[in-house]
């Protein structure tokens, strides 16, 4: 490919506009202030870039004296997404367990603190909420990241998320248009298809978008889905018919429109990053965002040399080039005007927790004696899945830990996760921590080696609770953020 190293032409700097990349490091390397000289005006952060507060704070400074207008995005849904806390676990509970409460002001507040939390480190785009309606309880990546499984209370509370977000000059970006939750495929692994009739995606899939579009939301990010009923030949991310004819025209959406990572394997895997990106843009999307496994100077140069190439070609029209590229500046000159709330003003810290709590639902309590002795935490582990990410902690261990010490934790996965937690329990009394039961056979299974073995064993789901509640004392925190583990050993131990 012939490559167009000039950077100052307006073709070149619109091309750099568009993409949205991620880097390795805790502070800019020098190829990334190079490119943001050059016209590049937005990157995406993830949990290998931040380590605390104060350092991403100096990091987005540090991209704010090379561009003042730099959009900072972050993948940030609280929950069992976070980046922001990605070694320790979330302070905000994720969207299930809101749903669950079903108080809308509770999500507004938890979206306002988290994004005060996100403003006072120089973020002002969060690539949240999901808005996806969770109606295959088999999904593999959504889950406990989808409000629920009703579209009106996925509707309802997407449009508080985003209201209280964008309180605190945070932009949102609303996720994944036009909606994963009827996926049982993870597009991060191979292209999902959904076969659902077209009255059925419009009225349950978009009902929650066409509430983030009413409450404003800035930003609206794109689904590496492929959806029969819309466009059979294209995902969505791809589909001019998805983007454009539905997203701007029916849906009459004017904001910024986000792809997913091109670097996932629905678009890699089939088109390439570069040929992708530019399909991308030619079917209406205005940001291409890369970087969750990419993220690199040459990444950059490829597409932007690929995007500059099908101008020239005649395949992408110039014009929806600098469409493009201006709807980003349009965003970056919002966030730089946005109320930008005092990072101590009407500030929460506890939201986080008091909406943990709310979530927790117990069956069995009846006659059930809270823990004073330490116990066995038998954390029977499933794979996480890439968006969750398998460095960030979950589970009750550490909180029974503080609450009862002395607790002893073992993560068991497989066949004989069962008979594994058995023996490492010893005579402790086991707590058996699960994510999505109804999921994963073996972990079914290793329960049932338990509750027969040990009926007194106490169960807590992390995930949707879709299993039948059972042990002495079942206990469903609808997520696995910290928050969400500590309000569980509050109930354990009685506290």
């Amino acid at each position: 490919m012939t490559t167009f190293a000039s950077g100052t032409d307006t073709l070149t700097r619109d091309a750099l506009t568009v993409l949205q990349p991620g880097f390795t490091g805790t502070t800019a390397p020098d190829w990334l202030l190079r490119r943001v000289g050059e016209g590049l005006a937005s990157v995406g952060l993830f949990g290998r870039n931040i380590t605390s507060p104060e350092q991403l704070a100096a990091l987005t400074a540090q991209l704010r004296a090379e561009r003042d207008d730099i959009l900072v995005a972050i993948d940030e849904e609280g929950g069992d997404v976070t980046r922001l806390e990605a070694r320790t676990g979330s302070s905000f509970p994720g969207n299930h367990a809101l749903g669950a409460v079903d108080d809308v002001e509770l999500t507004r507040e938890v979206a306002a603190e988290l994004g005060r939390r996100l403003a006072a480190c120089g973020v002002n785009l969060n690539w949240a909420p999901s808005a996806d309606v969770n109606s295959n309880p088999d999904n593999p990546v959504i889950g406990v990241r989808s409000f629920g499984a009703s579209s009106d209370l996925a509707a309802r509370h997407t449009a508080a998320w985003v209201t209280g977000l964008q309180s605190a000059g945070v932009a949102a970006c609303t996720k994944h248009f036009p909606g994963h939750g009827d996926t049982a495929v993870d597009s991060h692994l191979a292209l999902p298809r959904i076969d659902a009739d077209a009255s059925v995606l419009l009225e349950r899939e978009l009902r929650p978008f066409r509430a983030a579009i009413a409450a404003g939301s800035r930003a609206v990010m794109s689904a590496h889905i492929l959806i029969s009923a819309l466009d059979p030949d294209r995902p969505a991310t791809l589909s001019p018919r998805v983007l454009t004819d539905l997203l701007r025209g029916e849906l009459g959406y004017d904001g910024l429109i986000v792809t997913d990572g091109m670097e996932m394997q629905a678009i890699a895997g089939t088109y390439g990053i570069e040929r992708g990106s530019v399909l991308a843009v030619a079917a209406g999307a205005d940001a291409i965002c890369v970087g969750g496994g990419l993220a690199d100077d040459e990444t950059v140069r490829r597409l932007r040399d690929a995007l500059v190439a099908a101008v020239r070609s005649g395949e992408l029209p110039e014009s929806r080039l600098a469409d493009a590229a201006e709807r980003v500046r349009a965003l970056a000159r919002w966030a730089v005007t946005a109320t930008d709330l005092e990072s101590d003003t009407g500030a929460d810290p506890e939201v986080g927790l008091r909406a943990a709590r709310r979530a927790v639902t117990v069956s069995g309590r009846a006659g059930f004696t809270p823990l004073t002795e330490a116990p066995y935490v038998a954390a029977l582990t499933p794979v996480a899945n890439i968006a969750v990410g398998s460095e960030t902690p979950w589970g009750v261990g550490a909180e029974l830990s503080r609450l009862l010490p002395g607790t002893l934790t073992g993560s068991h996965t497989g066949d004989n996760a069962g008979a594994e937690a058995l023996k490492a329990a010893g005579s402790r009394r086991i707590v058996a921590v699960v994510r999505d039961e109804h999921r994963h056979a073996w972990m079914s299974t290793a329960l049932d080696v338990l509750l027969r073995e040990r009926p007194d064993t106490i169960v807590v789901e992390m995930g949707v609770p879709q299993a039948p509640a059972r042990g002495a004392l079942h206990i469903a925190t609808h997520g696995a953020a910290r928050v969400c583990g500590r309000a569980a050993a509050e109930v354990v131990a009685g506290r």
